[in-house]
């Protein structure tokens, strides 16, 4: 039955993404979430935790009530005070039958993500239910929904334009680059090796750019990123005494104020006069305004490319209805796949009984009759009798199917 898909979930929408790591199994592994589904009677049991959630797909007759919900937690967690119990009502997201189909396949689209429209949600989705269903903890209906589910989240990336413009500031930095006709032998100079230049050297790799410096104050990490781009890196100190020019600059570091001011511009210019490419993804800005306002550059700062992705985002956003109108026919072929699969188990029987009544029927009741007939006619009869178990079988299925399909 479709109410027996019940959805257990706290996402970024209900809580300070600094709280999740209370509510997700620490050190997941097969037996953790076998005994999690024979405490509370789950028949199926999907687990997923990412940065921004955590949800609990299950299969369960099991009667969901608040006092349910904090028996649950709190076996996940025991820790947990009573004040984060108290506060679960709040932030704990409860769906079952359609409701939870829909939710699990808004999640598959990303139509419920903290960045509509990013896909990794998608793999991390199928990965987590290759993981439960290689554990043992999914049966069939887990696997009819996750069927549905990826065959949904894949007609709303092909039939809406949810996952168009980018929403990240580092590859909409990068599209610039690749806009500014930027040479790929071009002489890149990273300053700062955190997260976000780590995912900007990702960037560097992939479109070919292989002449980077990397600087950073520690050395360890910004050889660490210069391997990834084929560079070579330096410690931050170094800057000053940089002599062989570039092309483009990308720079975000913690500092709290302009490191990159006329002085030490003019030194990394070492006389040369073209345009540069100036890509500041810091806050507050790594390089000095006098510094935009006095050489000859192309300037990209991070608060333009937030105010793009903001908007990009909400462009995202405005096709979160176009892809519900997806997800709704889907809801409804699923009703029906899963009416047809109940028949199919319901009836998975009925090719072993057919079998035992013309076994029954040729070994004993017509058993005499039989061994008068010759070996043709024996063959014949042989033949058809097959012929007719197959359509025995195949009728009544083939009846079940279309009734449903009327309803």
């Amino acid at each position: 039955m479709l109410e027996n898909y019940k959805i257990l979930t706290i996402t970024h929408k209900n809580t300070n993404l600094n709280k999740l790591g209370k509510y997700v199994i620490d050190d997941v592994s097969k037996e953790k979430l076998e005994a999690l589904k024979a405490e509370f009677g789950l028949d199926e049991l999907l687990y997923l935790s990412t940065c921004n959630r955590v949800l609990y797909f299950f299969v369960a007759s099991t009667t969901y009530n608040v006092a349910f919900q904090k028996a649950f937690f709190q076996y996940i967690n025991p820790q947990l005070s009573n004040g984060s119990l108290s506060c679960l009502p709040e932030i704990v997201e409860y769906f079952d039958g359609r409701e939870a189909l829909n939710h699990l396949f808004e999640v598959a689209a990303s139509m419920n993500s903290l960045v509509v429209g990013e896909r990794e949600i998608l793999r991390q989705l199928r990965e987590a239910y290759d993981q439960c269903q290689k554990w043992g903890l999914t049966g069939d209906r887990i696997r009819l929904a996750m069927k549905v589910s990826v065959e949904t989240a894949k007609e709303v990336y092909a039939n809406t334009r949810i996952g168009e413009k980018p929403v990240s500031v580092v590859s909409l930095a990068i599209q610039k680059l690749l806009a500014s006709k930027t040479a790929k032998d071009a002489r890149v100079l990273l300053v700062g090796a955190g997260q976000t230049n780590k995912l900007v050297s990702k960037f560097l790799h992939k479109h070919g750019f292989s002449n980077v410096a990397v600087f950073n104050r520690t050395l360890a990490k910004a050889e660490s990123l210069a391997t990834l781009v084929g560079g070579e890196a330096y410690p931050l100190e170094d800057l000053n005494t940089y002599k062989q020019g570039f092309d483009c600059m990308i720079v975000c570091t913690g500092a709290t104020r302009a490191m990159v001011d006329i002085p030490l511009y003019e030194q990394l210019l070492n006389g040369e006069t073209e345009e540069k490419l100036l890509i500041d993804l810091a806050i507050p800005n790594n390089i000095d305004a006098q510094v935009i306002e006095y050489f000859n550059v192309n300037y990209i700062e991070i608060e333009d490319l937030r105010q793009l992705a903001s908007e990009n985002l909400s462009f995202r956003e405005k096709e979160v209805g176009h892809g519900q109108k997806i997800i709704d026919k889907k809801l409804e072929e699923f009703e029906i796949l899963f009416e047809e699969r109940k028949i199919e188990l319901a009836m998975k029987e009925v090719p072993v009984e057919i079998k035992k009544v013309k076994a029954h029927a040729m070994n004993n009741v017509f058993k005499k009759e039989l061994e008068g007939l010759d070996t043709n006619t024996l063959d014949l009869l042989n033949r058809m009798m097959s012929y007719m178990e197959k359509r025995c079988i195949s009728i009544p299925m083939q009846a079940a199917k279309k009734g449903i399909k009327k309803l």
